[in-house]
């Protein structure tokens, strides 16, 4: 059972699992395939994959180029991150927009980001460790992003830039303004 939170980006979802606890700890699930298409559609993940990383690191804006689009369902295992999703389907009344949210191991938020979208996150504590399922296989040639530091977006990363965290690769994509998008509305 989980409780699907609409955000102000159609398609994209916070979703929120119903937590069992007790004195010995708690219990969820943490997916079920049936109770994620009653509330949100049809999607057949084909991937899992985990990150760890330590405070400061950013990664994105992430997502991969036609025909090999890809949905994810994110959440938050270990720590604290700020996770974010921007919509770079061009026509959207919402094109350039984003939706942020914290996903912690205590709050057991997921994050649905369907394709269309630019995907990236922030560790907010000292180590998260990162899972997400995707619903296309990775494909490194069709890899894309937009700059994760665009400040034309607006996003508040909650980390001082003098302790941003990036790889080489992410520091070398377009500002948004500056993409010819694959993404169509």
């Amino acid at each position: 059972m989980i409780n699907a939170i609409k955000t102000d980006i159609d398609g994209v979802w916070i979703i929120e699992p119903k937590v069992f606890g007790d004195s010995r700890g708690y219990f969820f699930e943490s997916f079920s395939q049936r109770d994620f298409e009653q509330a949100i559609g049809p999607v057949k993940f084909v991937q899992d994959n985990e990150s760890m990383s330590t405070y400061g690191v950013m990664r994105g804006l992430h997502f991969q180029r036609p025909p090999y689009t890809q949905s994810k369902l994110v959440r938050c295992v270990k720590g604290a991150v700020l996770d974010v999703a921007v919509d770079i389907r061009k026509g959207s009344p919402t094109y350039g927009h984003y939706v942020s949210v914290e996903l912690t191991e205590s709050n057991h938020r997921q994050f649905f980001i369907p394709k269309g979208f630019a995907h990236g996150f922030a560790v907010l504590s000292d180590v998260a460790v990162f899972q997400y399922k995707c619903d296309e296989f990775y494909h490194p040639e069709s890899e894309g992003g937009i700059s994760i530091l665009d400040e034309s977006l607006g996003i508040d990363w909650q980390i001082p830039t003098g302790k941003a965290l990036l790889s080489d690769k992410d520091t070398r994509h377009p500002l948004l303004k500056d993409l010819e998008t694959p993404f169509k509305y």
